[in-house]
């Protein structure tokens, strides 16, 4: 279902209009002179605030900009690759889409008075506000995490103010963003009806403490967090893996904030994101795979990294890990999609379980050149629904969920060395989900106990990268804790190519999977120079990260138009 919808030109000039395709969008709006005058156009309007080209691009792929990512090598990212640009599609992306929901959110609160003026109920009233208050605020949040100073808009301007505004000081902006999260909070309700998605109060407490955790607000962020918690709507889903499904949906009480796909409506997700994380032998590419790095990061289950731990075998890689790791990567010689997975060069041919016979092994370097380079591919909210309905999915964009609430809850405690039982369990909690164990049962997942400041850091760093890898959250968690100039300064690699070098270096000599412990540092980055010194594994392209990078350019078209957004951020 795809609809003509009028947009912003300029992204925040609320009198000009044109058509542009979205992929979901209602009709265009009435005339503006009487528009937002009543409860059927109220409806509308708050409506439109959740279609998912305002959220999904380009936050939604971030995960592709980050150590927890790999993509052959033939794959360049400009953000991996130190080229950021403003002509980038991405820079240009987010600027146009948050401008967008931001002009129409000014546009209803400047004229709900006429809906007033026409009797709708005052709760009802507030309601509205609040849609729009958060919508707004979400919108800013992600131009000030991404860009830096911004231009502050929070009421109908003209063409020609437009053309002359300049950009606002964030630390000037970043108060009326935290109040209009609370205005939102103040009159959004804790939940809704199962058939209605719209923002909820749980919502604007939890996006506000991830607003302020990225502007490092630790006091804001504890007390946003804590508030969404004392809501008691909210729980983790009791299996992590089925949380991520598409059959899932809302059928839980973790997701906090989702925009919902649909295939009824044609709004599913990206066929490439489909076909490049499925793997080859159900009919996908196996492109778009976890990182080496990522797979070094999951602790083993006595909750030491790899390179501490006496349970940890270089061979088998997938034994004996936190279990969220083969729920996030596919485990070599376990059923996915269907079939077999084993990307061992001698596997030839592999089980397919649906007809129950041996099969050419399409996943197999061996057999296509084509399959995973790293041998690694996502299994995190893919099974083998992925094949049915034409590849059409309908997973839910999923924005905030619970886990994520009570990890911020503890980071910002920490950050605040203000440390107690209620930090520990917030990290307990996260962690015994994991294991399937409550939190009390302490004997069945590794539990955190140090209560010192340094070491909680570093605990509560890992524990966001495995329970969130492919969340799209780690791009921004690299940024904020300014890690990105050193894990997006190293090199990814992959199994060595063509099949017999592996069988000479690595296999024939008993060395699958890696034939060593790569190293693990303070920060949980992963070191596997040994093995790329020593020719067992192959080098499939370098990082390299630029230090300006830590905010993104404007816009170039932007700038041209509008000569005081000038200067640019530095380095561009």
């Amino acid at each position: 279902m795809k609809y003509k919808i009028t947009i912003l030109i300029l992204g925040f000039i609320a009198s000009l209009y044109s058509c542009v395709d979205m992929n979901l969008t209602p009709l265009a709006q009435g005339n503006s002179e009487s528009w937002y005058s009543t409860e059927e156009e109220l409806d509308m309007a708050v409506n439109e605030y959740h279609l998912l080209g305002y959220w999904r691009d380009p936050l939604e792929s971030s995960e592709q900009w980050t150590d927890n990512f790999s993509y052959r090598n033939t794959h360049r990212m400009d953000i991996l690759y130190g080229t950021l640009n403003g002509t980038q599609w991405e820079i240009a992306r987010l600027w146009e889409q948050s401008y967008k929901l931001i002009a129409r959110a000014n546009s209803l609160l400047d004229n709900i008075h006429r809906a007033e003026e026409n009797g709708v109920a005052a709760d009802k009233i507030s309601r509205y506000k609040a849609q729009a208050y958060f919508a707004r605020a979400c919108k800013y949040a992600d131009l000030i995490a991404y860009y830096g100073d911004v231009v502050y808009i929070d009421k109908y301007i003209t063409v020609e103010e437009a053309f002359k505004k300049g950009r606002t000081a964030k630390d000037q902006v970043i108060p009326l963003v935290y109040a209009d999260f609370d205005n939102a909070a103040a009159g959004l309700p804790t939940s809704y009806d199962k058939a209605t998605v719209l923002f909820t109060k749980g919502a604007a407490y939890a996006m506000k403490a991830r607003f302020a955790l990225y502007m490092g607000d630790w006091a804001v962020a504890a007390k946003a967090a804590k508030d969404c918690m004392d809501l008691g709507v909210y729980d983790l889903h009791p299996d992590f893996a089925e949380l991520f499904l598409q059959s899932t949906k809302n059928e839980t009480k973790e997701k906090v904030f989702t925009i919902p796909r649909s295939i009824a409506n044609a709004i599913v997700l990206d066929q490439w994101v489909v076909n490049n994380e499925m793997t080859r032998n159900p009919g996908g590419y196996g492109s778009a795979c976890p990182s080496w790095d990522l797979l070094a990061a999951f602790l083993c289950t006595d909750g030491l990294p790899i390179d501490e731990s006496n349970v940890f075998d270089s061979k088998n890689p997938f034994k004996n890990r936190d279990p969220r790791c083969t729920k996030t990567i596919v485990e070599f010689g376990s059923e996915h999609m269907g079939f077999e997975y084993n990307p061992h060069p001698d596997a030839i041919t592999v089980m397919n379980y649906t007809t129950g016979k041996e099969q050419t092994n399409q996943d197999n370097r061996a057999n296509n050149q084509y399959a995973s380079y790293n041998a690694l591919n996502w299994k995190k909210g893919i099974d083998i629904s992925w094949t049915e309905n034409g590849k059409q999915v309908e997973r839910d964009y999923l924005i905030m969920r619970y886990a994520d609430v009570l990890l911020m809850y503890a980071e910002a405690k920490i950050e605040l060395n203000e440390i107690d039982q209620t930090v520990l369990d917030a990290i307990n909690k996260v962690r015994a989900r994991a294991y399937k164990a409550s939190l009390a049962e302490v004997s069945k997942y590794p539990a955190v106990t140090s209560t010192d400041q340094t070491e909680l850091r570093k605990t509560v760093r890992i524990e966001r990268r495995m329970e969130t890898a492919n969340e799209g959250l780690r791009y921004m968690d690299l940024i904020r804790w300014r890690l990105a100039t050193k894990a997006l300064n190293t090199k990814n690699y992959g199994i060595l190519y063509p099949a017999k070098d592996l069988r000479e270096q690595v296999t024939s000599k008993g060395l699958w999977f890696w034939p060593t412990t790569p190293q693990i540092d303070d920060d949980g980055i992963a070191d596997f120079s040994a093995m790329e010194f020593a020719g067992q594994i192959s080098v499939l392209s370098q990082r390299k990260w630029n230090e300006r990078q830590y905010l993104w350019p404007l816009p170039t078209s932007e700038v041209e138009i509008c000569p005081n957004l000038k200067p640019n951020n530095p380095g561009y």
